[in-house]
């Protein structure tokens, strides 16, 4: 990873400047822009010009840098299609050939072809890959599911985890880990159990990275980097190896912080830990004022990410169960049943019949019920006697018009009420499905099919998240307009149109 540089060390002062003085609406344009020619030359001629007389920065930029531009290849742009022929289509436009970058470019090259999520999201991300990729399978692109999960192998092996996405300016967060259930899921599509030991290396690669620093934990309660120690169990927690503004959004970050009494460098890592929980933002992070300012998102143990390391460990152990190895098998199959029990015993709120997060280091919870309680159901941790509670609060509070919500909350954050996300939805409908609560499972999912069809029927779009309190209204929130295309909502929805056996014209 020492060879990866970042725009931010590139270009210095020219990138604090185009960043600061927000020449572009959104800050991630200038980031994922390919430079024309060598950039110690562009940065050398920045100097030499910037205190001419009529200099313009822009103009400058549009010189000596290839903007991204919108994507032109739809082909149903100007006409409606069925719904499932449109999700087709939009695999083609959605997908990318293997890297061959450009020029000088913040992305990091892939070998392999791979689908992205669309409009402003240019490149593959990690934890929206794997829902894109249930829809892959659905259609029975297999190629491109093995692809998929071959480009985040490479990662891991190039970077010593999978980034947030394939940009420079990631590499130092991860986002919910689900390499284990896309090798599930590929082994799944290919009829193929013993895939899971031919990436074995790979998914130690990535436990060590959440989990290191685990062994310098003595004390209970004390924390390092991504784990902390409760009792004789190590945890998980989001965060971010940088105490800097996020490069994609620089400029927010700095007004934010320059209106706010914390520590900047506190600030900055929580705003970017929230990034790699997938939840940014949402009041799961937020303290009593709930502004962002009032973030604390390392000082939060998620019950989502506590669920995604248990399901590696499992993983790891049946990967060795498959070579042969019983004692690392059991080793981590131990590791495994230790956080299990955690969740069960810690994360489970009995007040208000849900999973939560937990506050550190006084370990209560943090008050703000989610859709992340669908979690111990998806991976079977959970009792029957817990499952069945968190199933009837779904019921009398999560299920809304269009599906389930994500938060009880309404604080203008986009992982907050009134929105529904798609993969909070596959959770759930799953989650409740291994428990026996068939009917309630697939009224929601039933709710949600219902919400995207209608959207699409009047607007011709698939779009990342939708309001699913009112369903005829664009969902809000968030730092960026509602986004089309979409990879995970594409690969859900046809999932679920499978699952439920819903034909559409």
């Amino acid at each position: 990873m020492s060879e990866i540089e970042t725009p931010d060390q590139i270009y210095a002062d020219l990138f604090a400047d185009v960043q600061n003085r927000r020449i572009f609406p959104d800050s991630k344009t200038f980031v994922d822009a390919i430079a024309r020619s060598d950039p110690r030359v562009i940065v050398r001629h920045y100097h030499e010009k910037r205190q001419r007389a009529g200099f313009d920065l822009g103009s400058f930029v549009a010189e000596h840098f290839r903007l991204p531009a919108p994507d032109d290849r739809d082909p149903a742009s100007a006409s409606r299609q069925p719904v499932r022929e449109r999700i087709d289509a939009l695999w083609d436009v959605l997908t990318r050939e293997a890297d061959t970058v450009e020029g000088h470019s913040s992305l990091i090259a892939l070998p392999r072809p791979y689908v992205v999520p669309g409009g402003r999201f240019r490149e593959i991300y990690y934890w929206d890959s794997y829902f894109t990729m249930l829809g892959l399978a659905a259609a029975g692109r297999i190629e491109m599911l093995q692809n998929m999960v071959d480009n985040f192998a490479f990662l891991v092996d190039r970077i010593g985890f999978v980034p947030n996405g394939n940009r420079t300016y990631f590499c130092t967060r991860s986002q919910p880990p689900f390499f284990a259930p896309m090798l599930e899921l590929l082994a799944d599509a290919k009829r193929d159990p013993a895939i899971l030991a031919s990436y074995v290396d790979q998914l130690e690669r990535e436990y060590g990275f959440w989990m290191s620093g685990a062994a310098r934990l003595e004390a209970d309660g004390s924390a390092f980097r991504r784990v902390f120690r409760r009792g004789n169990v190590v945890l998980n927690r989001y965060w971010d190896d940088s105490p800097q503004p996020r490069q994609e959004s620089y400029a927010e970050d700095r007004q934010l912080a320059e209106s706010s009494p914390r520590e900047e460098a506190g600030l900055y890592r929580d705003i970017r830990a929230a990034c790699e929980s997938g939840w940014d933002f949402s009041s799961r992070w937020l303290g009593e004022g709930r502004s962002l300012a009032s973030i604390r998102t390392t000082a939060i143990a998620p019950v989502d990410l506590n669920c995604l390391l248990y399901k590696l460990e499992t993983a790891i152990a049946a990967a060795h169960g498959l070579r042969g190895d019983r004692k690392e098998a059991a080793h981590y199959g131990e590791r495994a049943e230790r956080r299990a029990e955690a969740i069960r015993s810690h994360f489970f709120d009995e007040e208000q019949g849900l999973f939560v997060d937990l506050e550190l280091p006084d370990w209560v919870p943090t008050g703000t019920p989610s859709l992340a309680a669908v979690y111990p159901l998806f991976f079977g941790i959970a009792t029957a006697a817990q499952a069945w509670r968190v199933a009837r609060r779904l019921r009398s509070d999560f299920l809304k018009a269009g599906g389930w919500v994500t938060s009880l909350r309404n604080t203008g954050q986009q992982w907050d009420a009134p929105n529904g996300w798609p993969p909070l939805q596959w959770l759930a409908y799953c989650g409740l499905r291994n428990y026996g609560f068939d009917e309630q499972a697939e009224e929601g999912a039933r709710r949600w099919v219902a919400c995207n069809l209608q959207t699409y029927r009047a607007r011709g779009q698939l779009l990342e998240k939708y309001d699913v309190e009112e369903i005829d209204r664009i969902a809000e929130g968030g730092e960026y307009a509602v986004q089309e295309g979409f990879g995970w909502t594409n690969g859900v929805l046809l999932a679920l149109l499978g699952r439920l056996g819903i034909e559409i014209d």
